[in-house]
């Protein structure tokens, strides 16, 4: 392990507890027959999807990252829009694998993936059939090389995701948006789409609109456990924001931009949490519709260009760890 990767102080037993309801054995195992049904439906499609024009092939990924999400018995919120079509980088803070699909399910993108995830041998093909960027977080002299196929990508029109905290965080901590990506943007001219990601219980055994630990997949926690943890917990609905867009040129150099998302993201999670119902029936936006099944709430700001924020309250950990642990997440497809 070398000693710049960047590390989260969450562990499995500290962060990743269920206190709502729980599903029946059968049930948790027919929401994973269900999952691995969807991927091998994806793995056999992917060849053709990719050749589809963007309007179809994106409807297409959003509904099958959506049901995917909605097979585990997550039900996803969206707040806000999505804005206009075009080219753009998107940074949102990172909690788990599931971090993914729910980001594909509100905005199709591209993703940049540690390169040990193409290996991997159904979801790396199918993760480079979906046209993944994959990165090789152990030498930091490719990062130069990875900050140019991103630039790439971007001046293409593609809509990159990348997470830069660089290791997933159980949420209620966060840790520091590392700037190397946002050069990207920079070079490319696009605006950065920052997205803010909670998992939250709905009532029904915890505190309604309380963080949920069971999606949180930290430090060295198995991905087969975190699996079983997601398809046990019931009462578990993922929040969307989608904040305010910051504009090309807004800022000049990277530490800026990051600083700026980072700012945005962070001082999202520190805003007081009202439990509410979704909205049904917001308004669509004509370049992105809202995908059947996915409720919007309009409490929050669109994807517009502001990126004022208030800074985030302290963390209930109470201590950041920037250095690396033994038992620290390192977690992460970025």
């Amino acid at each position: 392990m070398n000693a710049w990767l960047p590390t989260a102080p969450c562990t499995p037993e500290a962060c990743a507890g269920h206190e709502g309801p729980t599903a029946s054995v059968p049930h948790a195992v027919l929401r994973l027959a269900g999952a691995v049904a969807l991927v091998l439906l994806a793995v056999l499609t992917a060849a053709p999807v990719r050749l589809l024009p963007d309007r179809p092939r994106h409807a297409l990924v959003r509904g099958w990252s959506a049901a995917l999400v909605a097979s585990l018995g997550i039900r996803i919120t969206v707040h806000g829009s999505p804005g206009a079509a075009g080219g753009r980088l998107i940074v949102a803070n990172h909690i788990s694998w599931l971090d993914i699909p729910l980001v594909a399910a509100v905005l199709p993108c591209r993703m940049l993936a540690k390169s040990e995830i193409g290996a991997w041998p159904v979801l790396g093909r199918l993760a480079a059939r979906a046209g993944t960027l994959f990165i090789e977080r152990d030498r930091i002299r490719a990062l130069p090389d990875t900050v140019a196929t991103l630039t790439g990508a971007l001046l293409a029109g593609d809509r990159v995701t990348v997470f830069p905290e660089g290791s997933t965080w159980c949420g209620r901590a966060q840790g520091p948006f590392r700037r190397a990506a946002f050069q990207s943007a920079l070079d490319a001219g696009v605006p950065v789409q920052p997205i803010r990601l909670a998992y939250r219980l709905s009532g029904g055994g915890g505190p309604a609109g309380s963080l949920a630990g069971a999606p949180a997949f930290v430090g060295d926690d198995p991905l087969t456990a975190s699996l079983w943890r997601i398809a046990r917990a019931r009462g578990v609905r993922a929040d969307v924001w989608l904040l305010p867009r910051i504009p090309p040129g807004r800022h000049e150099d990277r530490r800026d931009l990051a600083a700026a998302a980072q700012e945005a993201v962070h001082a999202r999670a520190a805003r007081p949490v009202r439990p509410a119902e979704p909205v049904q029936g917001a308004r669509p936006d004509r370049t992105a519709p809202p995908l059947p099944g996915i409720p919007t709430q309009s409490t929050g700001p669109s994807a517009t260009d502001r990126d004022s924020a208030k800074r985030p309250a302290e963390s209930v950990h109470h201590w950041v760890n920037s250095s690396p642990a033994e038992a620290s997440s390192l977690r992460t497809p970025s």
